[in-house]
């Protein structure tokens, strides 16, 4: 489990998060939603150790955060940006086997293992097919697939993506949730996905965090909080909800 109490984080003298509590579990698929600059991406940042605390704790498997070098954060922590831009094409093999870093001592080369568990993460995200492409030829919703599938090799308790959806189409997000899904639940692994999507985070997350101006406005699974009065308290507008017949979900009508 993941526990952070009471944190605040600034950049400058500008507090981003002020006395946030929340805990993330392991085995759980949950969505941040919230405005921009709410302070979404800036708690995965603090939670990876990226950012400083003014105060509070983060405590990762009852072990806190700055007791654990940076290679054992790699190994319980996996992340997922909003898009990659690398310096030098990669073959898609080749860079899901970059998971695999936090497990190498110094000067040394992939293993068999290695290359074992990176072809796995490549079927499991449907890529085996892909992997002597060079990533740069892959449409943003392959690409996607196989940033996910080399977070899945780094064998991690926790996979972050931030905003990692955004920019592609909706069959690609509503594919990508689906893995998402099936990978937590099948391998135990815990999901924290930032969103904007509130009726894909309705159908597909079994946890939706709401935050608002630094903080955690509520916290609950889809059924809890897709309502209307905590919509409104978190995006300032009356919106309409309906149960979606397939997932039996309650779902956003936009007005017209």
């Amino acid at each position: 489990m993941i526990k952070i109490d009471s944190i605040t984080c600034s950049y400058n003298t500008t507090p981003v998060i002020s006395g946030l509590s929340l805990e993330l579990y392991p085995d759980d698929f949950s969505v941040l939603i919230g405005p921009n600059g709410a302070g979404k991406s800036t708690l995965l940042y603090a939670i990876m150790g990226f950012m400083r605390l003014q105060s509070g704790s983060i405590r990762i498997a009852d072990k806190e955060l700055g007791a654990y070098k940076r290679g054992e954060l790699a190994r319980l922590i996996a992340y997922v940006p909003q898009e990659s831009v690398f310096s030098f094409d990669f073959q898609v093999r080749d860079l899901v086997l970059m998971g695999r870093y936090p497990y190498q001592g110094l000067l040394e080369t992939w293993t068999e293992e290695d290359h074992r568990i990176a072809d796995a993460a490549l079927e499991k995200l449907g890529l085996s097919a892909f992997r002597d492409r060079w990533f740069s030829q892959l449409s943003g919703g392959e690409k996607q697939r196989v940033l996910i599938a080399r977070a899945l090799a780094q064998e991690t308790r926790y996979i972050f993506l931030d905003e990692s959806l955004s920019q592609l189409d909706i069959n690609h997000q509503i594919e990508i949730m689906r893995m998402l899904k099936e990978i937590r639940k099948e391998s135990k692994i815990g999901i924290v996905l930032i969103s904007h999507n509130l009726n894909l985070a309705a159908n597909y997350a079994s946890r939706i965090i709401f935050f608002k101006d630094g903080t955690v406005m509520a916290v609950g699974n889809p059924d809890e909080l897709m309502r209307s009065d905590l919509l409104k308290g978190l995006f300032g507008i009356d919106l309409a909800l309906s149960e979606n017949p397939l997932s039996r979900r309650m779902n956003i009508i936009y007005p017209s």
